[in-house]
């Protein structure tokens, strides 16, 4: 196929990037690069200055040198929409789309800056091994950066053929959905196929990111979906049913019954990164409640008419909740303080407020003893 013929087919449903999922509004977003001369494709790996791209006339592999900002969260990702020049040796990536979404993450470096692990992606999938005892914290951890990414979360509970039985399954299942309201929670089981056809149909439609802890079982689902062993699998530890490192890169696969799926490696760390929004998604409950409290900067610590505490004396909201919801508030607060003096400034004023009101009620105290 010539280039001219084949830049004339961009626009056509059945060119070689629709599995990838390339469409007409991406085509428009390309127009100003195809003019140029360069060919469309996606991301499907990033290694150390290089990346994998799929475009029309195939696989190619291309330097990122012209792409690479000091802002690590402008480099180039797995998902992008990038343009590539059409030979060359090396061959280049140009440029890339603007993201319709991006799953950001900060890093564990004590600079606290941003990672980001998947690009344009529709479906944010994490994986919760039913193997060990279910932490309802991470989940939340994990839906925040989700939400906050412009994805559509999806919680799956894999190993479920561990469970001893239907009763202990539908408390687990029930546990999550109150730690995760609006997303959708699937158990599954890649050993006897239960509700991999449920998974898929998700799936199906759009990109989807594979998001986890080591163990998680990541891989063997992802094959599961693949319908083939196309992840490497390897056994979790005894000791303590945690998983090695079996994904080592974020690689991008076109899925059999339609959609892509991007793995990732494990997570030992999920540190926020400005999520504000997806916390308040995550505990729209709290947040639904908070619009009832008498004062409208309520803590909801101990001021009179908190809606928050008295749901909490209620019965109707969990305690742990509040306490995650308070942790992961001042988590996401510091890490946007690092880098947004306005925040800072308002972090010293509410501790000098707070310094204020404490130094006047140890006052109010000894007046009390005299």
């Amino acid at each position: 196929m010539s280039f001219s013929s084949l830049q004339g087919s961009l626009s056509s449903s059945s060119h070689p990037l629709v599995p990838y999922g390339w469409d007409a509004d991406w085509e428009a977003a390309f127009a100003p690069y195809a003019e140029q001369g360069l060919l469309p494709g996606r991301v499907v790996r990033v290694d150390r200055g290089q990346c994998d791209v799929l475009t029309p006339v195939g696989a190619v592999r291309a330097d990122t040198a012209f792409v690479t900002p000091h802002d690590p969260l402008r480099v180039v990702c797995t998902g992008d929409w990038a343009a590539v020049e059409p030979g060359g040796n090396p061959r280049y990536v140009r440029a890339y789309l603007p993201r319709r979404t991006a799953f950001v993450r900060s890093t564990s470096s004590k600079r606290s800056e941003g990672q980001i692990l998947a690009a344009n992606v529709d479906h944010a999938i994490v994986a919760v091994s039913l193997a060990l005892e279910v932490d309802l914290g991470r989940i939340e951890r994990f839906l925040a950066l989700a939400w906050e990414s412009g994805a559509q979360p999806v919680v799956v509970l894999t190993k479920a053929d561990l469970v001893p039985d239907a009763a202990t399954l539908a408390h687990l299942v029930q546990d999550v959905e109150t730690t995760a309201p609006g997303v959708p929670v699937v158990p599954v089981s890649a050993v006897d196929g239960a509700g991999l056809d449920v998974l898929a149909a998700v799936a199906s439609g759009g990109t989807s990111v594979l998001l986890g802890q080591s163990g998680a079982g990541k891989s063997t689902l992802a094959n599961a979906l693949l319908g083939e062993d196309v992840m490497d699998v390897q056994a979790t530890r005894d000791a303590d049913g945690k998983g090695r490192h079996t994904t080592t890169t974020r690689n991008l696969l076109v899925l059999p019954g339609g959609g892509v799926l991007i793995d990732t490696p494990g997570l030992r760390g999920v540190g926020l990164w400005d999520a504000e929004t997806g916390v308040g998604q995550v505990f729209s409950e709290i947040e639904a409640l908070a619009e009832r409290c008498r004062f409208l900067d309520c803590a909801h610590e101990s001021e009179p008419g908190c809606a928050v505490l008295a749901a909490i004396d209620s019965g109707e909201l969990p305690v742990r909740r509040l306490e995650s919801y308070r942790k992961l508030l001042r988590e996401n607060q510091r890490i946007v303080a690092k880098t947004d003096a306005r925040v800072r400034a308002e972090i010293r004023k509410d501790w000098k407020r707070k310094g204020a009101e404490g130094k006047a009620a140890m006052e109010a105290k000894r007046g009390r003893w005299q």
